[in-house]
């Protein structure tokens, strides 16, 4: 079989790639290109007002608690809560940062936690006797001095987060795993959409975000809680204020001894001093009356020169009802 059987490389690429061997113009580029719809960037702010109550209540509980370990922290203040894609969030953080994963038991999916580079090295300046301002902190990692920092900054916002969704509803903080490398810490793909929560931390005049990142799939199975307003934080004074007007109030106690039917006519020849018959005795179950809710089954009695009721079982039927 000679040479000339075999095809060149020039007409195998030609091939492979559907052009034409024997023309040797290179294919004119068009500009236009086709357009994808699904790779632009949503953005929602707003309509998650549970999770905004939720993160207002957490930077309260977490500002005083930081400031016990960091008292150079003066806030910490919820910046916004948004909806966008994983990837568009990804690309905003600065090299490096610290990702630390966690979930948050009995929901699925895994959230992330996102500690700004420029937070972490203003707190470590600021607590060696250094100025509050960032620099530049590119083509290095954290050193094992850093690392401890971010650790207990990191459990502690956990722990924090547990405490504050708990009062909404019963969760389990877990935390995964703690990376550098933000392809270790991919928590959905990169075209779905995700919740942020922004939060900003104020050391001596110098604001650095952290971020709170949850795939928008994790809060299905509480919708009602995250989606929806409720009410706030309990006022103690307002609720015990409340309880002592409620226990002074006046309400209208009778006790019903028994039913009869009378006819109109029969009615109208009663006279002062006509006696009616009500043939109960005090072994007769009677019915206390609050208001114009049958309570309580009594048995009719007498103290001194007073008539009592005895108050025997409660009546579920109106509650039921």
């Amino acid at each position: 079989m000679s040479d000339q059987e075999f095809l060149s490389q020039e007409e195998i690429d030609a091939l492979l790639g559907g052009g034409d061997v024997e023309s040797g113009e290179e294919e004119e580029v068009s500009d236009v290109r086709p357009f994808d719809f699904s790779e632009l960037e949503s953005i929602k702010k707003g309509g998650l007002p549970g999770l905004d109550l939720i993160y207002e209540r957490w930077v309260k509980a977490f500002r005083d608690d930081i400031r016990k370990i960091l008292p150079k922290i003066n806030m910490v203040s919820k910046e916004s809560i948004y909806v966008t894609r994983f990837n568009s969030f990804m690309f905003k953080i600065p090299m490096p940062s610290s990702y630390t994963t966690f979930t948050m038991k009995p929901l699925k999916d895994t959230a992330l936690l996102v500690v700004d580079s420029r937070l972490v090295f203003t707190i470590i300046s600021v607590m060696f006797g250094g100025p509050a301002k960032p620099f530049k902190v590119e083509g290095r990692e954290f050193t094992k001095l850093e690392t401890y920092i971010i650790k207990d900054f990191i459990d502690l916002a956990l722990a924090t987060l547990q405490t504050t969704f708990s009062q909404v509803y019963p969760v389990q903080v877990e935390k995964k795993a703690t990376e550098l490398n933000p392809a270790l810490a991919k928590i959905t793909s990169g075209n779905e959409k995700v919740i942020i929560s922004e939060c900003v931390i104020d050391i001596d005049g110098f604001e650095a975000p952290i971020y709170f990142c949850f795939p928008q799939g994790m809060f299905l199975p509480i919708k009602d809680v995250i989606y929806s307003e409720f009410s706030g934080e309990v006022d103690e004074v307002w609720k015990e204020k409340l309880n002592e007007l409620v226990l002074e109030t006046d309400v209208r106690v009778a006790l019903e001894l028994t039913k009869k039917t009378f006819f109109m006519k029969e009615v109208l020849e009663w006279e002062v001093g006509s006696e009616i018959m009500l043939d109960v005795s005090k072994e007769d179950p009677v019915k206390l009356i609050v208001e114009d809710k049958e309570k309580f089954i009594c048995r009719l009695g007498k103290v001194r020169d007073r008539y009592a009721a005895l108050l025997q079982q409660e009546v579920q039927k109106e509650e039921d009802e």
